[in-house]
């Protein structure tokens, strides 16, 4: 027979895992908000934070901030990632200075092909803009999930 009180213990932090469990995976996949600061600001905000093998993932990238940024070509300084740092597409795009000026925003659509022309598997990636101000870099990232 089982003690009361082990039982009582039990039962308490089986709920309370549960519960902080359910928690944390909300905060896991919640999708960036917007806010506009003032001076130069980067947002990358996706449409969700999960998708399915093959799903097209559309992702924004807005000037969130008073500051006009520039960026090294067309495509916006896009890029995915794997977590390790490892880019598996980057978009065909002219190698031409681009400009975003504050509030403005441009829309992706990433078919989930990597630049080789593979698929991709399932497991976490991270979409990636960066853009030149003056002397530094503006770099932003955006980590998502792709499930079967």
């Amino acid at each position: 027979m089982i003690p009361k009180g082990a039982a009582i213990f039990f039962i308490v932090g089986l709920v309370a895992a549960g519960m902080l469990g359910i928690y944390l995976s909300q905060i896991a996949n919640q999708i960036p908000t917007l806010v506009y600061t003032e001076g130069p600001s980067l947002t990358i905000i996706p449409e969700k934070i999960n998708y399915h093998l093959g799903e097209p993932v559309k992702t924004r990238i807005i000037n969130s901030g008073t500051v006009p940024l520039t960026f090294s070509d067309a495509s916006y300084g896009l890029k995915i990632a794997q977590l390790d740092g490892t880019i598996i597409y980057t978009p065909v795009s002219a190698q031409v200075v681009s400009k975003l000026d504050p509030k403005e925003e441009k829309n992706f659509v990433w078919d989930q092909i990597k630049t080789d022309g593979s698929k991709t598997y399932q497991g976490r990636y991270k979409i990636i803009s960066s853009a030149s101000l003056d002397s530094e870099v503006l770099k932003k990232s955006v980590t998502i999930n792709i499930f079967k």
